[in-house]
């Protein structure tokens, strides 16, 4: 049968009202989530970083140090790392000048030196522009420390103390292990001895430290790592550090430590990958 044309436009405007109607009413479909263009802080996976320590337990210079970091998430960094720095009584060292313009340290029987290799997390606390500004991190670290303790040689005139006169043409001068129970006589010592004289019999002395610092962040390039890191250190050994002698007159080992806490500095660079 053929419909009237009036009644066709009729009937075909109110099918499509209809269908109108339905989409209005139907829930519409979740749109396809869009993935996250990847962030400047996201875009690598590793850092490596060189330093150079300061401390209060240590000289002028107290050693040097390598981390290495992997990132776990947006804020958090997991790190290995190894320092190896310098240890010194410095509040007990005296430093003496001899009688020919040499020098030595008083009572100093060995020098003192300690790897520390460590495991740790860093967390990022306030993140720095791409390009710019300054970053936070905390980080938190722990481990062994391996002390290492070798001989200071000092070089003696074991001649003077006879003869009260020096000849260094013909005295029996030696480098040695400064003892002050043996080189009782100050005056025979003429100057210190070679740095590793002595390194032969380094004796190791096992420990363990924790660490805790806050690190700022201050490269201007993504890839680039600048910065300083300050905390404080904890540090025992299972013995005294024999790193300065008891005199004749004194038999206590009150001059020497078996912990040893100290604040420090390191300012560090590295890159990221």
């Amino acid at each position: 049968m053929i419909l009237p044309t009036s009644r066709f436009w009729g009937l075909l405007v109110a099918g499509v009202l209809a269908v109108g109607a339905a989409r209005a009413q139907a829930p519409l479909a979740p749109a396809a989530p869009v993935p996250d263009m990847p962030s400047d802080e996201q875009s690598y996976s590793k850092e490596f970083v060189f330093g150079v320590n300061f401390n209060t337990q240590g000289g002028l210079l107290g050693g040097a140090s390598v981390r290495s970091s992997k990132v776990l998430d947006d804020r958090l960094l997991r790190f290995w790392s190894l320092e190896g720095v310098m240890l010194k009584n410095n509040d007990k060292e005296l430093r003496r000048t001899t009688s020919l313009g040499g020098s030595y340290i008083d009572r100093k029987t060995n020098y003192g030196f300690v790897l520390r290799p460590s495991i740790g997390l860093q967390r990022i606390l306030f993140r720095k522009a791409a390009d710019a500004g300054v970053q936070v991190n905390g980080l938190v670290s722990v481990g062994p420390s391996i002390g290492l303790l070798m001989p200071y040689y000092i070089t003696y005139d074991r001649t003077y103390p006879k003869t009260l006169t020096y000849n260094l043409s013909t005295d029996d001068i030696v480098d040695e292990q400064y003892d002050p129970t043996k080189h009782i006589n100050s005056d025979a010592i003429l100057d210190h001895g070679p740095l590793f004289s002595g390194i032969g019999q380094t004796k190791v002395v096992p420990g363990i430290h924790l660490r805790g610092g806050l690190s700022f962040e201050y490269g201007r390039y993504r890839d680039a790592v600048t910065g300083m890191e300050v905390g404080f250190l904890v540090e025992a050994f299972t013995k005294r550090m024999l790193i300065l002698s008891p005199s004749v007159l004194d038999k206590s080992d009150a001059l020497n430590r078996q912990f040893f806490p100290s604040v420090y500095l390191t300012l560090y660079f590295g890159h990221r990958s």
